[in-house]
Parts: C-alpha cells; structure tokens; sequence
C-alpha cells in the first residue's frame, strides 16, 4: 500500500442531490466512509442560511474546520452559515474534550443543533465532513442521531504519479479536496521519475531545464506530437502542502533511487555509471537500467536534494523508492565493481542494500524516516525504514514480522491505473481490470500476522501510475470511485464490510463531489450488452452490469426509467432496433447508461475490448499517437504477443473482413525480454493482418496488407474478401513484422455479409 462498530438501524435510508438521488429504504443515513457506530433518535435538525457555528474562543483548529464546513456548505447547499465564539441556540458546536482517540470524533444531532467533539483538530474536521454528507442528502433537516467514529488505520493513502504526466497545481487541489471528503489522509505524490523530474531544487536547476520536457513517443514516419510536461516551483508546493495540512492531509514526496534515475542523470551526466543515455527514451514507458554510482559526490547530490526536500515538506516520512533497479550497469562498471569489493559488499542486492542504509542515516539524522518499496528489503532492511509493498502483501508480511513498520499496497489491486471494465468506454491503461468489487473485497489486514505482528501494517494506498493518464480527467476517472472503497477499507471497521450498503452510500457520495469538480467513473454501474445473431432478421442481445444492480431497458429509442420493462433474460429483437438501458438501485437511475443499435453489421462488429487476447503477458490499453489534439483511437493488445481472436465469430452468409488498425511507437523498456517478441517474416515492407481460422495456427483465410496503412497515423480500415464458411468459427488476427517498431493494433474487427 486496524475496530469494531455497530451500525443500530434496520435498513439504509439513501437520498442524494436531485440529479442522482436513491430512495429511502429505513433510518441509516448515507455516510462514506461508514462510521464505527450510528445511534438514530427522535426528530431532526433543520440547517439553514441562518444557521450560526460556534466555535471556542481561541480554538483556531475548531475555527479551521468550521471554515471547511462553511465553505463545502456553500458548494452543496449555497448557504454558507456565520461562525462566532458566541454561544446560540440552534447551532452548529464545536467542542474540544480529551479522552477521544486520535482522529476520532463524536457528532450529536437533535432538535436543537449539532454538536461536533473531538480532542484533536483531525477530529473536529473528520466530524465536520460527516456533519456536511449528513447535511446533503436530499434534505436540510437533519434526522437526529449520535455517531462515534475513529479511524481503523492511521494511513489512508492515495499516490499520484506526477513524474510520467504532469498535473496542474489546480488540479493537485481539487484532487486533495476528494481526498479530504473522505478521510483520506495521506498523498504520496510520486514527483521524479526516468520520464520526468517535476520538483524545483534550487541548488541543481538542471534538474528542471532537462527533466521537465519530453517529446512523446510517436510511430515511425508519423507527425511529431508537441512537447509535454512542466514542473512545481518551490512556491507552489509550499502552497500545496499548506492546502494539504488544512484538510488534514500530509504529503509524503517521493524521489526515486538508486534506480528510475534516467531524468537526474541526463541532467548531470557524472550522477550515473558512465553509460550515456541516448536522446528519446526518456518517452519510453517501462523500466530502465540507468542507476545513480556510489561515489560520494553522487550521495552529497542526493543529499542536497533531500534537504531541499525536507525543507518543503514537513512529513515524518520521504520515500525514496527503491523499486525496479535494474542491477546490469552496476555489474558492468569495473569502477563500482571494485568499489564493492573494497567495501566488503557481497553482490549488487547487498549494495542497494548498503545503498539505501546510508540515505536512512541521513534522513534519521534530519528527523524524518525512510520508507520505500518492497526492494529495499533486498540484501537487509535500514534500521528504521518503513516498507511500502506493492508486488504482493509479502514485503508488508516480512516486514511486519521482522518488527518494521508497512503500508499495503500491492499490485494489482490497489494500482488505480488498471482499467475498472471491459469496454471501449475504458480510458487506456493497464489490461487487467480491477473492478470497484475488487478493490473493496481486499483485506488489508493480513491474517498470517499476530496482533503485536498487525500493529505494524500502518495502512493501506492505491497508487495512479499515470504512463498513461494523458490528462487530468483521466486521473480523476481512473481514481474515483475505487478510491471511495480504498477509504472505506482504511477507516471503516472489517466485521461490517457489505458491498451492497457501500454501493448505497456511494452514489450519493459521487452526486456531492460533481460541484466540486470530480467526474467520477461509471464503470461499475452502466450495462454492457453482448449481441449475436439468432436467425433470419433477428438478433440476441444480453445486459449486464458489475454490481448485478436492477437494468431496466426500452426498444422504441426513449430513455429508461423506472417504469421501463425490467431486463430478466437475453432479447431477441427483431432487427435494426434501438437498445436503451440503465442500471437502477431502490427505483431511481444509477450513474452510467447503454445506447446500442442493433442490426446486421453490429451483431457482427467486435471492438479490441470484446476480441480475446490470445496472451495477457504484458495487457494494455494503449492510446494511438494521432491525431495531436481531439480524440484517439485505444487499443487493448498484449505488447509481447499482439494476436487477437474473434471467438465464435458468425461466418455464415459473410463473404468480406474489415479491419479498423492503428499504428503506435513500441515505445517499452523491457530489457531482454524483447528478444522474446517474434513475428511470422512479412510478405512486403510494411508486413500484413493474417487471418486464421479454428486456431492461431489453423488455415490462413485473409491476408490484409499493411501498406495503405502505413503512412496514416490515425486509424485505416482494411478490407479482404473472404470464402463462404458455415457456422461459427474462432478467427485467429495476427500480424507479420520485421520487428516490434512499429506496433499494429486492432481497433475493431466488422463480418460484412453479402448483400
């Protein structure tokens, strides 16, 4: 990347903002994430424009978080309610008492005001946030209840790549303030990287001047594609940290070593081994083999960095990576070669080992700890050092049982850059998919681990890896709402873990956050259909969605709602018609819908998302390099074995293929494993689409030439006849090469019948 609560209601009363409202069921309020305990009374609170908050005389952390509910009030509700020390009637109170555990809060609402106890700031703020979702559930009166509430572990984390695509400082707020809203209470912001060095060092502006800006990665022959990139001055991330720490949020930084050095080592060549790195790669994706030397020189660098660092960002911890390095230029470097053999270092495990105890010392030495990836436990772990595990829960374990703090976070699970469904609505990124579902059934707790043993597992945190979050919607879309179930997972208590009740206060969660900016991910909720020919002019079609919720559909091209025919079984419809659908949860429309046409080239279309990848070795969601602005075509193809097959694909009456491709640079560092990517020898220069059929290696039925294809780096759609075949067949989509570079992808594979 720990108890109890009892939740005394018989159902779960769900109501939301007018554009995405849940009925009500019972008398439990909509809260995410869920509260340890929640005690319904009698009567309700009306919160109005005239609504006072009082706060103690003195108390800025109450001031502080009054001024949060103020002004999320005014986003949601457009009140905005005066604060004053001066005590009212029918108020908003905030009280400071001891004896609450840290972070935790009590909120009491009755007919005659609210009243919000906590014994730290971070309580008095998380009461606020409970107090403000109360408060935006469909209604201003606020139905009487008391909630005692404290975090299950004290790191609730979420990672923003900012090395791989630069984000806006604006952005960076607005992502802290969905953070913020869910009790989330630590951002790793993963800032240098081999693609990009996004952080101002004053002493080494070099950093910046060569680190900053890269040229994406483009196909051979295609247009050159804008510079990219960007960088945080010191000044503004003095003002992010500062806006951090007022929602109760700490910034943990990140800078990599001693590998995914690729950006410091072009800046300042004397950093690494000696091996000059050539100009472009760094807009490969991938891992690199460039590491920082251990000459002194390089730990004073580092060293001066940190301190720059440090004096940003006052986190007990900074990472330092740690992860994916590469050890080949260190073995290859008679210099450190013999310069392990002076130090009496066993092998290149070791010397990272070595390597990473010497910055702990540093960093021990200012204050602060170190925590990185699960590598560091390679060749022994620094004294003092905290493990993020991201390969498994293994590193955590290990850790965790050797008497050194973790923080959970594996792979794939928690990596938020994975696709959340399986359509061609997904954004590019990482093939596998992690499901809303997914991510909420993960434990955090490790049950190989004893109570003293537990203590030690800090937290959990989703990483956004971001290679392929192009823009900021991206990353907004790709994190929410998985992050709402990360959490969940961190705060709420396990033994009361139910997916359905999630669901429920999710949705009106998702309508809050849209006035403050966030475009969530539909994924989980909207249906995807499957269609296939049933004879003559007639044509199957099957709905479906990720959380089972209700899909209710129409054929006469309305909209659905909630007196629309409830989907029971697939449908058999007479061709063309018009499939609308949408999920619904207690009567009212879910986020997310289906407009589908159904005819005689549709049942036989399928996108790269609804063909099977004959390998996942390496799955991707790849976005095209073209056009430079608007739209891209994305395609879903195994890097190291690009072959798709169209399953039972229906071949009768079709006498024609058509083949929408795309070209895309190889553009991966992956080492010697290239080696291992063969392609059948193409029959002209620019190669060809094979089609197989019955399996990859069955008889060749088309051959699609790559030629009229070559010099369009946008999508071209390549056809072929092809001989008449009865019933259904497995068509096997290869393609011949010279080589990796360029890559051909599928974008969509259409039967055309005879007319």
């Amino acid at each position: 990347m720990n108890q109890r609560f009892t939740l005394l209601a018989a159902g779960i009363l769900l109501a939301t903002s007018a554009s995405a409202a849940v009925a009500a069921s019972a008398a439990a309020p909509p809260l995410l994430p869920l509260p340890q305990s929640i005690a319904p009374s009698k009567g309700s609170f009306r919160l109005t424009g005239q609504s006072v908050i009082v706060v103690p005389p003195g108390d800025a952390g109450a001031r502080a978080a009054a001024e949060r509910l103020a002004g999320l009030l005014a986003v949601n509700r457009g009140i905005s309610p005066a604060i004053t020390e001066t005590q009212r009637n029918g108020a908003i109170r905030f009280v400071r008492t001891d004896g609450i555990t840290k972070e935790g809060y009590r909120l009491d609402v009755t007919p005659r005001g609210a009243t919000i106890t906590a014994s730290d700031d971070a309580g008095l703020f998380y009461g606020a946030v409970t107090l403000w979702q109360l408060a935006t559930s469909g209604s201003d009166a606020i139905p009487a209840t008391r909630i005692a509430d404290a975090p299950r572990f004290r790191w609730r984390g979420l990672m923003l790549d900012s090395a791989r695509h630069f984000q806006s400082p604006e952005f960076i707020k607005r992502f802290i303030d969905w953070m913020a809203v869910h009790k989330l209470n630590t951002f790793h912001w993963h800032l240098v990287d081999d693609q990009g060095w996004r952080i101002e060092i004053k002493k080494y502006p070099k950093l910046v001047e060569a680190g900053a800006w890269r040229t994406p990665a483009s196909a051979p022959g295609a247009p050159t594609l804008p510079r990219t990139g960007g960088y945080y001055t010191q000044e503004q991330i003095r003002e992010i940290v500062a806006y951090a720490a007022a929602r109760h949020i700490t910034i943990v930084p990140e800078i990599e070593m001693p590998g995914h050095a690729l950006a410091p080592i072009r800046a300042y060549a004397g950093l690494g081994t000696g091996v000059i790195p050539p100009p472009g790669i760094e807009s490969d994706w991938g891992v690199f083999p460039y590491l920082f030397n251990i000459e002194d020189g390089t730990f004073t660098f580092l060293q001066d960095v940190l301190t720059e660092v440090m004096a940003l960002f006052p986190s007990e911890y900074i990472h330092v990576g740690g992860d994916e390095a590469v050890k080949d230029q260190w073995k290859a470097s008679p210099r450190i070669q013999a310069q392990m053999k002076a130090l009496g270092i066993r092998d290149e495990h070791a010397l990272q080992s070595w390597f990473i105890q010497r910055m702990e010392k540093f960093l021990s030495s200012k204050g602060r700890r170190l925590i990185g990836w699960d590598e560091i436990l390679e060749g022994g772990l620094a004294p003092n050092a905290t493990v993020m595990s991201w390969t498994g829960v293994e590193g955590a374990v290990a850790a965790a049982k050797a008497g050194h703090d973790a923080v959970l976070s594996p792979q794939p699970v928690l990596y938020l850059n994975h696709r959340q469904g399986g359509t061609s609505a997904e954004p590019p990124g990482r093939g596998e998919q992690v499901t809303l579902r997914r991510v909420y059934d993960f434990d955090p707790a490790p049950d190989t681990l004893t109570d003293d043993q537990q203590r030690h597992i800090l937290g959990l945190q989703a990483n956004l890896w971001t290679e392929h979050m192009r823009t900021e919607e991206r990353v907004a879309y790709s994190a929410f709402p998985r992050a709402s179930a990360v959490a969940e997972l961190g705060w709420s208590a396990a033994d009361k873990r139910d997916f359905d009740g999630f669901v429920d206060r999710l949705v009106p969660q998702l309508a809050r956050l849209k006035p403050m900016g966030l475009e969530a991910s539909s994924s989980a909720f909207a249906p995807f259909a499957t269609l296939g020919p049933a004879g003559g002019d007639k044509a199957t079609i099957t709905l479906a969605n990720q959380i089972g919720a209700e899909i209710r559909y129409t054929t006469d091209g309305s909209a659905p709602d909630a007196n629309s025919p409830v989907y029971a079984r697939p449908l058999s419809l007479v061709m063309p018609t018009r499939v609308r659908a949408a999920s619904f949860r207690h009567g009212m429309a879910l986020p997310g819908n289906l407009d589908q046409t159904v005819d005689a080239m549709t049942i036989r279309r399928r996108d790269d998302t609804q063909l099977k990848l004959c390998t996942e070795t390496i799955a991707l969601q790849l976005e095209d390099d073209a056009p430079a602005e608007g739209k891209r075509a994305a395609f879903l193809t195994d890097i190291m074995n690009p072959c798709w097959v169209y399953e039972a694909a229906p071949l009768d009456g079709v006498n024609e293929i058509a083949v929408d491709v795309g070209q895309i640079p190889f553009n991966f560092q992956i080492g010697k494993d290239i080696e291992k990517i063969v392609f059948r020898p193409p029959a002209t220069p620019e190669g060809e689409i094979e089609v197989r059929i019955d399996s990859c290696e069955g008889e060749r039925i088309a051959v699609l030439p790559l030629a009229p294809a070559a010099s369009n780096p946008a999508l071209t759609t390549l056809k072929a006849k092809i001989a008449p075949r009865s019933g259904s067949h497995d068509l096997c989509f290869t393609y011949t090469a010279k080589g990796p570079s360029p890559m051909w992808a599928i974008d969509a594979v259409q039967l055309i019948p005879r007319p």
